[in-house]
């Protein structure tokens, strides 16, 4: 399909949204501290909830940007990143650090900082849920956090990481407030004990039904107002237009597709700034709720493609308008980034398991591939059925080089959901949003709960349950490396170390997940998650059908082959002994040539189809997955694991001296289920070979990154070559995979020359990001990936 080119409308929107710089925006939280000043103690907690948010919606400053056909800022403008006291009050020197820093950084004024001081810390600074957390954690945990054993995704982010339902392209929030009010009106007092609680979440989501409509009259009466005003006659019928979008939407259902486009907008609006759920929210299936509609105005004579792409390119710039919530210390670490990880699905099946390619799955190709932004996060669903032609045209946008789309495999992702559980239509209806992990779209919470660090876990092993770095004892006393006399007995300690750090995380893992049904519901994200309205019970408080908890394993590749080495060199081969490996780490390989040597370049590694590898890798995968998968969570639900780092492995590497496969101390681990840097040389295939030996179809997501350069995947040849790489790969059952295709060269000029690659864009972990953005040892990460090659 010929691009069909951005007109001047969205070539000015998307100028604006990349060259605006991202500020702190305080308005959200001036009147949230309001509205809990007047409603504290006075309602039930959800109610008080409700009532911030419609506060909110009445009273927050509205912006439409010149020339837009899709309406709707979390802020006065774009780029405004509201905060959220409620969650983690920031400091002074907070904020000081977020305006200040060099990366990821957030203006702020001095007005911003007299509200701060004067205003939000002293209402907030006892009352915020990251407080709460902290003083509810025992000193064991603490310990373990900030020695980076694990990381905790609810210390300043809400639950959220989730994708609503697709009731809201068939019902207005009229038509919710009637279902709520049929739920109330059926309330068992007299049998039911929890009737009254039931009843204090069903008038939340009343009241939160009730503030996403005044945000949409608000929103008409400012177009007509501002339409009023405008002397040219095109833009005042396209502002006229909007109002009566407008008008329908959110009260309404949507009717249309610009409509239902703008419903979703203002669901999406809705949910992020209710709460900032960890991973934003994502729209799902895109192309197959908006096909309906594209469907009925095409046929009508109402809609051409050129009108229906660049109402989706304006979407784009919507999302690529709202910078990820502004973080801080390790929590900024695990995901430093302005991308939210607002995730859109293309292709996959039906709900009646057909090929789901349609027409609007081209658009948004298309639109991706013109738009080149680095949010939204845009992937597709790769099944069995789905057309040769869809993936190649995705193959052809992914090697231009700025890392997106993701390929994601259809069949795996219906399976790993029925093994977790699901219904075969759920699980059809389901997909991935974030980074790479699953959920059943519309009906489940599926909350990521934390990075696991499982190179880290073998360091501790190898010093008795004492950590070298932070100098403290934190795991079990089980020997020193040097006592284990066999592979077997190191790696039952290990394993042993694996699940009394899993104990830990996951009982302060339950204990926040319980602070966070009692004190911070969100009314309106349950009211667009199915089975939320008949439980009369919140998001956060299993109100979903189905609540899962996932934890990430982070390292798999550098752990791998440091059990390898140790196994093969010390057990098997006796080239060295267990007390000259330790003492070359301790010396972080410094005179220790001979055995850096050994580990580095005469062991097996895994990422080349080795067995003896790859055999590791599937006894730490099966022993992780053997101890998280099936713990219960506090919503009804399970734990599960996925293996994604975001980048959060620079950070895990930071907290560690050298590793016994050679990795130097304090460098990065390897990211997701990729190999280390530099271990798979035999190519692409034999990557492939190797991850697919892990069980992917028992986890939530797994992410595997490949490095090209241009050449290789040049002409119809390297389109065909990369289209069957996916395709072979999705056969082995595997979950995910992404491309960097980019030379080692480029990316050492963009590092020495920064201004002179803007617009550099690379693929990082589960989202693109500038590489100009991302710090030098993350840089230096994403130079140092083995660049493949089809040949061989």
């Amino acid at each position: 399909m010929e691009l069909r080119g951005m007109n001047e409308r969205v070539k000015n929107l998307r100028q604006q949204s990349v060259t605006t710089e991202p500020r702190i925006y305080m308005e959200r939280a001036d009147l949230i501290t309001d509205a809990y000043m007047k409603y504290d103690g006075t309602v039930s907690i959800p109610e008080m909830r409700a009532l911030a948010f419609k506060h909110f919606m009445e009273n927050y400053a509205l912006c439409i940007n010149g020339g837009e056909l899709i309406v709707g800022e979390k802020g006065d403008g774009p780029q405004k990143s509201p905060t959220f006291p409620e969650l983690c009050c920031h400091t002074i020197k907070d904020m000081q650090v977020m305006n200040d820093r060099e990366l990821i950084s957030f203006k702020v004024n001095e007005e911003d900082i007299k509200l701060q001081e004067e205003k939000i810390i002293p209402y907030w600074k006892d009352r915020s849920i990251r407080s709460r957390i902290i003083n509810a954690m025992t000193d064991e945990w603490r310990g373990c956090y900030e020695a980076g054993l694990f990381t905790e995704f609810m210390e300043q982010r809400g639950p959220g990481h989730t994708v609503g339902s697709t009731a809201i392209y068939e019902n207005g929030f009229k038509d919710y407030k009637e279902k709520i009010k049929k739920h109330i009106e059926a309330l068992d007092f007299s049998n039911d004990p929890e009737a009254l609680s039931k009843h204090e979440q069903l008038k939340a989501m009343d009241i939160a039904c009730d503030a996403i409509i005044i945000l949409g009259e608000r929103y008409a009466a400012l177009a007509r107002e501002m339409a009023a005003k405008e002397a040219d006659p095109v833009r005042k019928e396209e502002l006229l237009q909007i109002a009566k979008n407008c008008d329908v939407v959110p009260a309404n259902k949507p009717e249309t597709y610009w409509q239902a486009i703008q419903m979703y907008w203002f669901v999406h609006l809705g949910v992020t700034t209710e709460l900032n759920p960890w991973d934003a929210f994502s729209p799902g299936r895109l192309d197959q709720h908006l096909y309906p509609f594209y469907k009925k105005e095409v046929a009508e004579g109402n809609l051409d493609d050129e009108k229906a792409l660049e109402l989706l390119q304006c979407l784009w710039v919507k999302f690529n308008n709202q910078p990820a919530p502004p973080k801080v210390g390790i929590t900024l670490k695990e995901s430093s980034t302005y991308t939210d990880f607002a995730n859109i699905n293309t292709g996959g099946i039906t709900a009646d398991g057909q090929d789901g390619v349609n027409e609007v799955s081209y658009l948004i190709l298309d639109c991706m591939d013109e738009m080149k932004l680095l949010q939204p996060s845009s992937n597709v669903q790769i099944s069995r059925k789905t057309p040769q032609h869809f993936l190649k045209r995705a193959c052809e946008i992914s090697r231009k080089g700025w890392g997106q789309p993701a390929f994601y495999n259809t069949e795996a992702i219906i399976q790993e959901l029925l093994n977790a559980g699901k219904t075969i239509e759920d699980a059809r209806l389901g997909g991935t949003s974030g980074c790479v992990e699953t959920g059943a779209f519309g009906n489940e919470a599926y909350i990521l709960t934390g990075y696991f660090n499982l190179p880290k876990i073998l360091e501790i092993t190898l010093h008795n349950g004492y950590d070298p770095v932070g100098k403290k004892q934190l795991g079990l006393k089980l020997g020193y490396a040097e006592d284990f006399k066999s592979y077997e007995e190191l790696f039952e300690a290990y394993r042993k170390q694996i699940e009394h750090f899993v104990d830990i995380k996951m009982k302060g893992s339950n204990v926040i997940e319980t602070i966070y049904a009692k004190y911070m519901p969100a009314p309106f994200l349950s009211i667009i998650t199915n089975d939320c309205i008949s439980k009369g019970k919140d998001y956060n408080a299993g109100g979903a059908r189905y609540n899962t908890n996932y934890l990430q394993g982070v390292g798999i590749g550098t752990l791998t082959d440091s059990l390898t080495a140790i196994k093969y060199n010390v057990y098997d081969q006796k080239r060295f002994t267990m007390k000259e490996l330790m003492e070359a780490l301790k010396e972080n390989f410094e005179g220790q040539d001979l055995i850096a040597h050994l580990v580095r370049n005469k062991t097996p590694k895994y990422g080349n189809d080795d067995d003896y590898a790859d055999g590791i890798m599937q006894q730490v995968f099966n022993a992780y997955k053997g101890i998280v998968n099936g713990r219960p969570n506090m919503k009804g639900g399970e734990y599960r694991i996925n293996m994604l780092p975001t980048t959060c492995h620079v950070y895990f590497g930071e907290v560690m001296l050298a590793s016994p496969n050679g990795r130097l101390a304090h460098k990065p681990l390897s990211e997701g289920i990729s190999p280390e840097k530099g271990a798979d040389t035999l190519g692409p295939s034999a990557v492939i070979r190797s991850a697919s030996k892990m069980d992917h179809l028992n986890t939530g997501g797994t992410l595997l990154n490949q490095k090209f350069t241009p050449s290789v995947v040049k002409g119809e040849e390297g389109l065909d070559n990369m289209a069957s790489l996916v395709r072979t790969y999705f056969n082995m059952d595997g979950h995910h995979i992404q491309f960097n295709v980019i030379d080692r060269e480029t990316l050492i000029k963009a590092q020495k020359n920064p201004d002179q690659y803007k617009d550099l864009i690379v693929r990082v972990a589960g989202y693109s990001d500038h590489f100009r953005n991302l710090s030098k040892v993350l840089q230096d990460e994403i130079i140092g990936r083995t660049e493949q090659s089809f040949e061989g």
